[in-house]
């Protein structure tokens, strides 16, 4: 049984993130660990059986720490012998790169999920992102994956890669058939979820699912409420997501501070339940400074939402402004203010964005698609597809992956 090792920051990033994917593997017949730190859901991701090894992997440049989990992480590939080691988010893809070349594992792949360098960083903070990211790409690394088209299109044209074939843009998707499928929510469920969370039936919700830190645009958001609420008594914001305490950013904390004295701020908190929180709300929102392709927007989508987000790499990818939701400028709070106001007042444009959104993501983001392309490049590099292919034709010997995945070198 051939060996893969997903490595990431945290355990919530398994759950939120990776979950699908390596679910979809071990059912191909891999034998998948994963490497993060344990923040308090291994024992969740542990019941639905993966198979988690607890590594200390801080989200910050820290050269002790870091050293260390380099340590950890070399002497597990080693003792492990993995065939493939898929690395993700930004100190642990390069912790675990580093640990892959060390532990001579035969191929290495990254997941950007959204680079770390953005069009809102100061030309000199930008160089030496963009720097650090092309040099272990082109260095540490044998297949590049990426979720936003504009991540990849630079990657091909900057030369992320001596090889351009291995630079391979995969998208990003949710379940349409079952999980975001708005008909699967009863109106029952959607009544019981609004009286958990002090919500009536004439309020219009306001949500947004992330984390609560001052780059995804939380303070902005905040600020642009606070006039919508005095304008619009029956207006609620409901919040889901939490500080953690592995997090770079901790002025979260005095965020939800703040949230918690605003009788119309609903601080949910940590939620698995996406698509019936999804399903009690309004408008989606999203003010991010940064993001890769995010998989929020696509959540809401996918609930028929409509979406405000900001003009900003992966985003813009998603949200087709003025078809299914409003684009911003980010770090700005008077146009925010301003699209999520036209929504507020105008419930036949809900409705239309909404219908929209859902049209979207039926043609763009299925996750089926998705996992198809990585579970295919996977095949290649560990030969399972050759295996099976030739238990098929008897052994023949024919390359059936380089006939069927000619993309894949």
């Amino acid at each position: 049984m051939k060996k893969i090792l997903q490595v990431c920051a945290i355990d919530r990033s398994v759950e939120s993130l990776l979950y699908p994917l390596i679910e979809k593997l071990m059912d191909e017949g891999y034998e998948v660990h994963t490497a993060c730190s344990d923040t308090g859901r291994f024992d969740v991701l542990t019941a639905k059986g993966l198979t988690l090894r607890s590594i200390p992997i801080k989200r910050k440049i820290d050269p002790i720490s870091n050293l260390g989990t380099i340590g950890a992480l070399y002497r597990l590939m080693k003792r492990e012998k993995y065939d493939v080691v898929h690395v993700h988010t930004p100190i642990a893809a390069v912790l675990g790169r580093v640990a892959a070349r060390l532990a001579g594992v035969s191929h290495v792949i990254y997941t950007a999920h959204g680079y770390f360098f953005h069009e809102g960083m100061s030309k000199s903070t930008y160089q030496m992102y963009y720097t650090l990211e092309k040099w272990f790409a082109r260095h540490m690394t044998d297949y590049l994956l990426l979720q936003s088209r504009e991540d990849y299109e630079l990657s091909v044209q900057d030369g992320f890669s001596s090889k351009t074939e291995r630079i391979l843009h995969i998208g990003n998707g949710v379940d349409l058939t079952e999980r975001f499928q708005p008909r699967h929510v009863t109106r029952e469920k959607v009544q019981s979820i609004k009286s958990s969370l002090g919500l009536q039936d004439d309020h219009v919700v306001i949500t947004y699912v992330g984390r609560m830190v001052s780059e995804k645009g939380i303070f902005e958001l905040l600020e642009a409420f606070r006039k919508l609420a005095g304008e619009f008594p029956r207006l609620r914001l409901l919040l889901v997501g939490d500080v953690s305490s592995s997090e770079r950013d901790q002025r979260g904390q005095n965020f939800v501070e703040l949230c918690r004295q605003h009788p119309q701020i609903i601080l949910a908190g940590f939620r698995t339940d996406i698509p019936e929180l999804m399903a009690t709300s309004d408008i989606f929102v999203l003010p991010s400074h940064r993001e890769g392709l995010p998989r929020s927007i696509i959540e809401a989508m996918a609930m028929a939402k409509p979406i405000v987000a900001t003009n900003i790499r992966g985003c813009r990818e998603e949200v087709r402004d003025g078809v299914n939701g409003f684009l911003v400028e980010p770090k700005q709070v008077s146009p925010l203010y301003a699209a999520l106001k036209k929504l507020v007042v105008d419930s036949r444009l809900r409705e239309a964005f909404g219908q929209n959104s859902r049209s979207i993501a039926l043609e763009h983001f299925d996750e089926r698609t998705v996992l198809a392309k990585q579970a295919a490049l996977f095949a290649q590099l560990t030969g399972q597809l050759r295996e099976e292919r030739e238990q098929e034709k008897g052994g023949s010997g024919e390359d059936w992956t380089r006939r069927e995945h000619s993309s894949f070198p």
